[in-house]
């Protein structure tokens, strides 16, 4: 008979901190059973075997049972430490941001999801890999809204429903798309888009990534997209995220 009582789940460590005298409370993203917390007896202690596995950004695989009143390790190996990243601070700071984004839009005892343990695992990996963020990071964004039900409408108009011609449009933080110049007069607090922008981000809601990775975006057009992007989470969070300001000073 199965013992429900303990599981194992394949995860990824997004933040950790202080409990007691000796311990960690880990939030953790699980394939299984998505946004969780667990407790790690004795993890700050200097002879823990476990403190070393339950870094942040870290991808394990753990053994947890149910405590009285929260989750607690009993067992866990790195699945992949991904070392590149705790080397680089910006790194570190964009992994923070992914963390950040995929925290605001989960909750505890939504269940699993494969996909978005697939697509954060992935991008550890690329922004661990790769030396320029902006691609894995415009990526990631958009198939995570993809993922919790927020994909933007890019491909017809948000207001009219017309099909998006080729020329600068109009995006609505309010409607979750884009607008065609013709509602553009009639639709308030609108953002301007130039179709270089769009046309990129379109094609990261419907590419694979080996497919976007094509993708040579000026610099300019980064800019206009990412500032996009952060402003349409602003509006959907109801708050500004607090990892772009650090990613902010570490550039500096």
């Amino acid at each position: 008979m199965a013992d429900f009582r303990s599981f194992r789940a394949s995860a990824v460590v997004l933040r950790h901190g202080d409990w007691g005298e000796a311990d960690r409370l880990l939030t953790l993203y699980t394939r299984e059973q998505g946004l969780l917390r667990a407790l790690a007896k004795g993890a700050r202690k200097v002879t823990s075997r476990k403190a070393g596995h339950l870094q942040p950004f870290t991808q394990i695989s753990v053994q947890l049972a149910k405590g009285r009143d929260l989750l607690i390790v009993t067992q866990v190996e790195t699945v992949n430490a991904f070392l590149a990243l705790h080397d680089d601070l910006a790194k570190i700071s964009y992994a923070a941001y992914a963390a950040e984004l995929l925290l605001r839009f989960s909750y505890e005892e939504e269940g699993g999801n494969p996909t978005v343990f697939k697509l954060l695992t992935d991008t550890l990996s690329r922004l661990e890999k790769e030396s320029d963020s902006w691609l894995a990071l415009r990526y990631y964004e958009m198939r995570l809204l993809d993922a919790v039900g927020f994909r933007p409408q890019l491909f017809a108009c948000a207001n009219c429903g017309r099909e998006i011609l080729p020329e600068d449009q109009f995006f609505s933080f309010t409607a979750g798309g884009a607008i065609c110049s013709r509602c553009g007069d009639g639709v308030p607090n609108l953002l301007r888009i130039s179709l270089e922008a769009l046309k990129y981000l379109r094609h990261f809601q419907r590419s694979t990534y080996r497919e976007a990775a094509r993708a040579r975006p000026n610099f300019e057009v980064q800019k206009e997209a990412e500032q996009l992007m952060q402003s349409y989470f602003t509006h959907l969070l109801e708050r500004q995220l607090n990892t772009p300001n650090f990613i902010k000073q570490v550039k500096v």
